[in-house]
């Protein structure tokens, strides 16, 4: 019937969400036993037994009978070397990174772009120059306030700003975060005239952060290169250090394109 539609929806969200947490305690934890993982995540021991069954059948999971276990199946390993391959990061890539950060005494990153959504696949830091924290919650959900978010938004198509812009609530993390949906589409089309976008104190008071664009030939966003430090280290230098920034992202552009990257 219509009317039972959307709670079968709702309850199967809810399973596929409970199956990742139990998933992801074995995977942080190691073999565990279902009590364990009833007691570690609040889940009734049940529905512990129900989902561990059907990673099982799914050999997500391996049941070891002798000591009443269960741990991750060899499933997930074409999954993880899937993953690696998408984020395979040229050891040119990394030494440029990694000479950014000795350059310009400044935490260096470099994350791997898909439409709006990023990944930060390699960080050049130290104890001196260390890098953003936390790069948890709020990190990855709200690009409007990160260097690296901007960059995804301002690659998109005109279309595809509006989208966000029209969807998104744009949390405000500091006082200097835009939220203003005018503002940050200003800011995102200059971002895709320039291919640098800054971040001044937006995710973190005290720290700014600007990144580059690292595209393939026919122009599409496949990473960028970033640094971030305190507001301080940045004094007089904002040119130089933009300058520094776009040459490494096109320098890591060439590595990737002579290696063959595809997005």
């Amino acid at each position: 019937m219509p009317g039972n539609r959307e709670p079968e929806e709702g309850a199967t969200v809810g399973h596929i969400a409970r199956a990742f947490v139990v998933l992801e305690y074995v995977a942080e934890h190691g073999s565990s036993t279902a009590r364990t993982i009833a007691d570690a995540t609040a889940i009734p021991l049940p529905t512990v037994y129900r989902i561990a069954q059907e990673l099982i059948r799914a050999d997500y999971f391996v049941h070891l009978k002798s000591e009443k276990r269960f741990a991750l199946g060899y499933r997930l390993h074409r999954l993880a070397v899937g993953l690696h391959q998408d984020l395979a990061i040229p050891q040119a890539v990394r030494n440029e990174v990694s000479s950014l950060h000795r350059e310009l005494g400044m935490a260096a990153y470099l994350a791997i772009h898909r439409g709006t959504d990023f990944v930060v696949t390699f960080v050049a830091d130290s104890p001196q120059f260390p890098r953003l924290s936390p790069m948890g919650f709020g990190f990855h959900e709200s690009p409007h306030a990160t260097a690296f978010g901007k960059m995804g938004l301002g690659t998109q198509t005109i279309e595809g700003r509006d989208a966000y812009l029209s969807g998104a609530k744009l949390r405000a993390h500091t006082s200097r975060t835009i939220t203003d949906p005018e503002v940050l589409r200003s800011q995102l089309h200059e971002i895709a005239q320039r291919g640098i976008a800054w971040e001044h104190q937006e995710f973190q008071i005290g720290t700014d952060c600007v990144a580059a664009a690292i595209k393939t030939d026919d122009g599409t966003l496949i990473g960028s290169v970033a640094v971030s430090a305190p507001v301080a280290a940045y004094s007089g230098r904002n040119r130089h250090v933009e300058e520094r920034v776009r040459a490494c992202a096109s320098r890591a552009g060439r590595a990737y394109r002579l290696g063959g990257h595809h997005s």
